[in-house]
């Protein structure tokens, strides 16, 4: 569905969904635009550091600043030089994909060939009723709209029919990217019906890890390549990204002592404490921070080669600026996971710098 140029390389991302939680530490709370360009400066640092990628996500929510994914990676375009740049997720389902397509192929013009799309159904439901959909067409507005992106990226004049868009007849699609084709993962949480559409089209596959044993997620990987060798794709051309909470300190002491007030922040105002705003305890904090990718760079370097074992991913991207974490804090665990775990993960798995 668009090659990414893959060359054996394991990848290492950084991506934000831009969320305006308040500070537990001051109780200050930033206004979209400290944080767009919090998440610039951001960028900049992993391209300097040697982050391969770089994600912004979209919601549609005043607690959150994201909600036009093209529009800042188009800013970060200019701030950067090499760093690959996507949404996370972009909602497919409440988008037109020709207007998607288009904005996306004039970021690769700008940033020289760098964008990529992570298409999702999105966690939340707020985009339906916004944008004039029915929650009833969820699953179905999904398939239909990625097929056509598929086809979007294969010519530039398209016709094509579906049941939930007006019908296409020769139409020009404009302007064509700087790539053959822009680069398509699907985001994947925890359904295997995802996972092998994911396949089916021959996306990359962008597999959410949140929590809990990593194990339980290997049915998805399976399903995602099952699907994909039946439709008569390659293995290679399957990959496998592995997403979530990340933070990484020079101690795994220090990097709990770091992640906690954020987390426990976005946990209790989008996670598990949102229905009753229940904070998140430090016991039970640490607890989940075992399954999560929180520690010193030896401790997340071991655990993303031990994920490798399970799942075969080429890709690994952490978001770090939850819960109003301090900008300072974030950029070192950028540095950190460029500097100091990611050449150890490639020299383990024995991969291309």
């Amino acid at each position: 569905m668009g090659s990414s140029g893959y060359d054996g390389h394991f990848e290492f991302g950084i991506y934000t969904l831009g969320d305006l939680a308040v500070d537990p530490r001051t109780g200050g709370l930033k206004n979209a635009g400290e944080r767009m360009k919090e998440i610039i400066r951001a960028a900049k640092v992993a391209d300097e550091a040697g982050i391969d990628v770089f994600g912004v996500g979209e919601h549609h929510r005043l607690d959150f600043a994201l909600s036009s994914p093209p529009v800042l990676l188009a800013a970060i375009a200019q701030a950067t030089s090499r760093i690959r740049l996507t949404s996370a997720t972009t909602v497919l389902g409440t988008a037109d994909p020709v207007r998607v397509f288009e904005d996306f192929a004039t970021l690769d013009l700008i940033s020289d060939g760098r964008a990529e799309i992570i298409a999702g159904r999105g966690a939340y439901i707020e985009s339906f009723p916004l944008f004039g959909f029915e929650l009833d067409d969820y699953k179905e507005l999904f398939a239909e709209k990625l097929e056509l992106m598929r086809q979007l990226n294969l010519s530039e004049r398209i016709t094509w029919s579906g049941r939930l868009r007006s019908p296409l007849e020769n139409a020009e699609i404009a302007p064509r990217p700087a790539q053959s084709a822009i680069p398509v993962w699907v985001g994947v949480g925890s359904t295997a019906e995802s996972a092998s559409l994911a396949g089916r089209h021959g996306a990359g596959m962008a597999l959410a890890l949140l929590g809990g044993e990593p194990s339980k997620y290997k049915h998805l990987v399976d399903c995602y390549k099952a699907a994909g060798i039946a439709e008569g794709y390659r293995s290679e051309e399957l990959r496998v990204a592995i997403t979530g909470h990340c933070y990484v300190a020079k101690t795994t002491e220090q990097a709990l002592d770091e992640f906690y007030a954020g987390y426990s922040a976005y946990y209790s105002q989008f996670m598990g404490g949102k229905e009753n705003g229940t904070p998140l305890s430090r016991g039970d904090f640490e607890k989940l921070a075992g399954s999560l990718a929180i520690g010193s760079p030896e401790l997340i370097a071991r655990k993303i080669i031990e994920q490798h074992r399970l799942f075969g991913h080429s890709r690994f991207m952490a978001q770090m600026d939850i819960g109003g974490m301090p900008a300072a804090q974030v950029e070192s665990s950028i540095r950190l996971l460029a500097k100091e775990v990611a050449p150890i993960v490639r020299e383990a798995l024995q991969v291309k710098v």
